[in-house]
């Protein structure tokens, strides 16, 4: 038998390990500042790329796609390599993978802030990104594909299939939830309207945590554990029930996200019950990563490796069997829009994805130099207040969730709401947001000692390059199965067969759940009162999506009593939003809804509101917007974005589009003379414009502001469907 020798490829795998330390920090520290937004409001008071709002997506962007996509390549290409006996199919795709993805990381750092987002969570690139990712997937996936061609171990281990299943579903996902019609270089619009965007993006969004944050990283469990207990896998029958089972029902959950919403209750009750059968895959994968240390419990007690990912897979159980259990409908009442899911999403991402990078951050660091660990103390002390961190910032959080729930859904025997004003329950809960604070301040310590113990290793170690390594050569066989070869056992030595198998169980769920949602018009029927936006209402609504509000303030009025009670009106309807490119329904209510919002409050409040919430808003959390006062509104686009809805089915006429700017005007001139009703805002007005004369400088009139713009968005929602009727049954469903 012909052995040969070649060499691993250590420095790509080098490279992502330091971007996953560098983005790491630097992600964890971006969610810490706004852990502390919200004890301090004001922070960043006037610094509009500092706002809240603006880095809320790169937190959640800086994790994901930073931190623990490094981590997922880095594992990846250190695994993948050793499991088939073969160096990378191709260096040109590694490096390409690597400084194309990091210049795709400094790109969201850039946009992000600067107010370039399309709202949808976990996809708020804006186009040119979204193509970027894609190109970079891609090589990433031919260059695993091809070094899975010329593998030199027949039989494909489970890691393997993991990864093929996550490139495939990811490429999938990423393609069809950003599909955008583009209205400049830094604007598009979804292609999809209202409900159908709402479930298009959390068929992504869920799956982007299914097969970004959790197949692949099952791999890694795949391999990392069993080398670092050096133990087998406890069951290999097992890997292949978990592996099948999970990537077919996992891409039908995503409706779960969008219960009591408008979306049609078949949707909703295929992601209920398909959200309930994930238990058994999930939970079968961690029983056989945690039954792979059987026998090596001894070994766990003393190396931070076992330590770090034992936890992760505990972590990683908890939130398996947590989010199932808040896709019951009781369940998702309460835990909805509330701090109980950030507490759910963070179980999963600092202890299942944070530990487990760290787990193969301290197996991999010594082993890539060739040196022992600079300090066993120092990694244990990482795990220590890491664990403590992650229970600090977690209980808080489920404690506030079930606060706000039971708050807002107490109702005194006259039948009125107990708490009225939302504000009650935000002031309620700002002693677990500063437990959170504490808890993240942990967790982050962690992190930047567990980073120095790394940078100290290398520091003491060999630049070992390109490691040699010998195996023998492949030999070509039959195709068919050999007599008495159990199907699986033939799958496994068939890439192509098994990736297409893969593929096709991945898009059952997709097709079945979204396609009659896109062509079965019945779905969402249409409201006769419901027209398009104004042309400054569109503009402003732009406005609201790059200033992150979404972030904090829902549009979704759900068919309960304490709702339709709270937000003086009906509960939403799928009708309402067949306008809305994209969808704006929210995932979390740190503020109040705002469905119902327009005419409830006068052009002034709003305005006051914005400048400083707390003078109209006693307690409020919320920040000022001061630079929509200062900013001219830019209307140079706004013709192309009024063109750009007609092509994606908004019925503008030509002449709405020829008479754009003229309405504009006149819109904002109305709400101009409506805030001079103010005799305070008419005098300080009135001085802004002679201060600015005396110094010759160009004043910029009200009419023609960015918050002009954004009162007549607020001022719209809800305003098509006015007449609440008491007599709906569904007025108190649920209740």
């Amino acid at each position: 038998m012909e052995v040969q020798q070649f060499y691993y490829d250590n420095k790509i795998v080098k490279k992502f390990l330091y971007a996953t330390m560098l983005w790491g920090a630097v992600g964890m520290l971006v969610g810490l500042l706004l852990a502390f937004m919200f004890v301090f409001p004001n922070m960043t008071d006037g610094i509009s790329w500092l706002s809240f709002g603006r880095l809320r997506p790169l937190h959640t962007n800086a994790v994901i796609f930073a931190f623990v996509g490094n981590a997922l390549y880095a594992g990846v290409y250190y695994s993948l390599q050793r499991l088939l006996k073969a160096r990378m199919y191709s260096d040109f795709l590694s490096n390409f993978n690597f400084w194309g993805w990091q210049l795709i990381i400094v790109a969201a750092a850039i946009s992000l802030p600067l107010g370039f987002t399309t709202s949808k969570e976990y996809a708020e690139l804006e186009w040119p990104i979204d193509i970027a990712i894609a190109l970079v997937w891609v090589a990433f996936g031919v260059n695993m594909i091809g070094t899975i061609m010329k593998r030199r171990q027949r039989h494909l281990y489970v890691a393997v299939w993991f990864y093929l299943a996550t490139f495939v579903t990811v490429a999938v996902l990423h393609i069809f939830n950003s599909l955008e019609l583009p209205v400049s270089a830094l604007k598009s619009y979804s292609v999809y309207a209202g409900v159908q965007d709402a479930l298009v993006q959390w068929w992504y969004g869920h799956n982007a945590v299914a097969f970004f944050l959790t197949t692949p990283f099952l791999g890694l469990m795949y391999y990392f554990v069993p080398k670092a207990a050096n133990r087998p896998v406890y069951s290999y029958r097992l890997s292949i029930v978990h592996f099948w089972s999970l990537i077919f029902i996992y891409i039908w959950a995503g409706p779960h996200h969008l219960l009591y919403s408008a979306l049609p209750d078949w949707a909703q009750n295929l992601g209920v019950v398909f959200s309930i059968m994930l238990i058994a895959p999930s939970w079968g994968g961690m029983i056989n990563g945690l039954l792979t240390l059987r026998g090596a419990w001894d070994k766990v007690r003393t190396d931070p490796v076992l330590k770090f990912m034992v936890v992760a897979i505990t972590g990683y159980g908890m939130a398996t069997f947590e989010g199932p259990m808040l896709s019951l409908k009781t369940f998702n009442a309460m835990a909805h829009f509330t701090d109980w899911v950030i507490a759910h999403v963070h179980v999963g991402a600092l202890a299942w994805n944070g530990f487990l990078t760290f787990g193969m951050m301290y197996y991999l660091v010594p082993r890539m130099f060739k040196t022992k660990l600079h300090s066993v103390g120092l990694a244990n002390f990482h795990f220590w207040i890491g664990t403590l961190g992650i229970i600090i910032y977690a209980l808080p959080m489920y404690v506030a969730g079930f606060t706000q729930a039971s708050m807002w859904k107490q109702f005194n025997p006259d039948g009125t709401l107990v708490y009225g004003n939302f504000l009650e329950t935000v002031t309620q809960i700002i002693p677990m947001y500063w437990m959170r604070a504490i808890g993240g301040s942990l967790y982050l310590i962690g992190v930047l000692v567990g980073i120095y113990n790394a940078v100290m290793t290398i520091r003491r170690g060999a630049q070992v390059e390109d490691e040699l390594a010998e195996a023998p050569a492949l030999t070509k066989v039959r195709k068919g199965r050999v007599a008495g070869e159990a199907f699986h056992t033939w799958l496994e030595r068939r890439p192509v067969q098994l990736t297409v198998l893969a593929t096709i169980a991945i898009l059952i769920g997709g097709i079945i759940q979204i396609v009659p949602t896109l062509l079965v018009k019945s779905n969402i029927p249409t409201i006769t009162s419901v027209k398009p936006y104004t042309p400054l209402e569109l503009e402003g609504r732009d406005i609201y999506i790059r200033e992150g509000c979404v972030s904090c303030h829902s549009q979704l009025v759900r068919p309960f009593r304490s709702e339709t009670e709270r937000y003086n009106g009906e509960y939403s309807k799928a009708g309402e939003y067949v306008y809305d490119h994209p969808f704006l329904w929210g995932s979390k209510r740190t503020g109040p809804d705002l469905m119902r919002v327009g005419g409830k409050y006068s052009d002034n409040w709003h305005l006051n509101h914005m400048y400083d919430p707390q003078t109209t808003s006693a307690g409020s959390i919320m920040p000022a917007y001061k630079w929509l006062f200062r900013a001219e509104l830019d209307r140079s686009q706004t013709e192309d974005k009024m063109e750009a809805m007609v092509t994606l089915g908004v019925p503008y006429t030509d002449e709405d589009i020829a008479n754009a700017q003229k309405h504009m005007d006149a819109q904002a001139a109305q709400i101009e003379q409506n805030l001079y009703a103010d005799p305070e805002f008419k005098e300080n007005y009135e001085q802004d414009k002679r201060d600015a004369a005396a110094r010759g400088e160009d004043f910029i009139e009200m009419k023609d502001r960015e918050i002009t713009a954004l009162i007549a968005y607020l001022q719209r929602l809800g305003t098509d469907i006015k007449v609440k009727d008491p007599n709906d049954e569904l007025t108190a469903k649920n209740e």
